[in-house]
């Protein structure tokens, strides 16, 4: 089954040159990654924003990628967890169907995600032949896969950050760069949030790699 999507068109009007696909994190939605990407400068970029295909327990709209009521330490293997595995198979057949669909290729996709959505991008983008991959604000799910070369990364992390631990980013970021990946690390004066600072460093990520 597919994922349901908000699809935001490229600023320019012509056909984009590039995707950047954003997952949200634990208890929100696509709408609600859709405002963020509104801010960003990028004309020539496609921006699509997938739901979680699971509802989250509290309800109000929000949606996730599986559960996190027994990992709120981010220290345990859940790589294994069925909700995990179902959300990763349905995530990187529909990540491999949009070429189909925008006529750009993985190649010239950027895939990132905030949260909950940041460890899916790392649970999947490491296994896929994407441009490049944003963690913001993630955590490693478990051991991350070997492959003979992986899509540059950029991570932020806050350094107040309350419900993801600074520590859970400095261990991906240690485990990601033991494997050979080249990592762009930036820790900020921040909680648990997307801010200003962080969209640009995204800007300057998105420029860098798509132009």
């Amino acid at each position: 089954m597919s994922l349901s999507a908000i699809a935001l068109p490229p600023k320019s009007g012509y056909a984009p040159t590039g995707l950047v696909v954003i997952l949200h994190g634990w208890g929100a939605n696509a709408q609600d990654v859709a405002f963020l990407c509104s801010l960003l400068n990028l004309p020539g970029s496609q921006f699509i924003l997938p739901n979680a295909p699971f509802p989250h327990p509290y309800g109000n709209g929000g949606k996730m990628w599986y559960d996190l009521s027994n990992i709120m330490t981010f220290e345990r293997d859940v790589t294994q967890q069925a909700d995990l595995k179902t959300s990763r198979q349905r995530l990187t057949e529909w990540l491999y169907s949009l070429e189909s669909t925008t006529g750009v290729p993985l190649s010239r996709t950027i895939l990132g995600g905030f949260s909950q959505g940041g460890a899916m991008t790392l649970d999947v983008g490491t296994q896929l032949p994407v441009a490049g991959l944003m963690v913001l604000s993630g955590y490693l799910h478990g051991a991350i896969l070997a492959q003979p070369s992986y899509p540059p990364i950029l991570m932020v992390h806050g350094r107040q950050d309350a419900v993801v631990p600074l520590k859970a980013s400095h261990l991906a970021h240690q485990q990601l760069e033991a494997l050979g990946a080249v990592v762009d690390y930036r820790e900020f004066d921040m909680g648990h949030e997307i801010s200003p600072l962080v969209l640009h460093e995204m800007q300057t990520f998105i420029e860098k790699i798509l132009t």
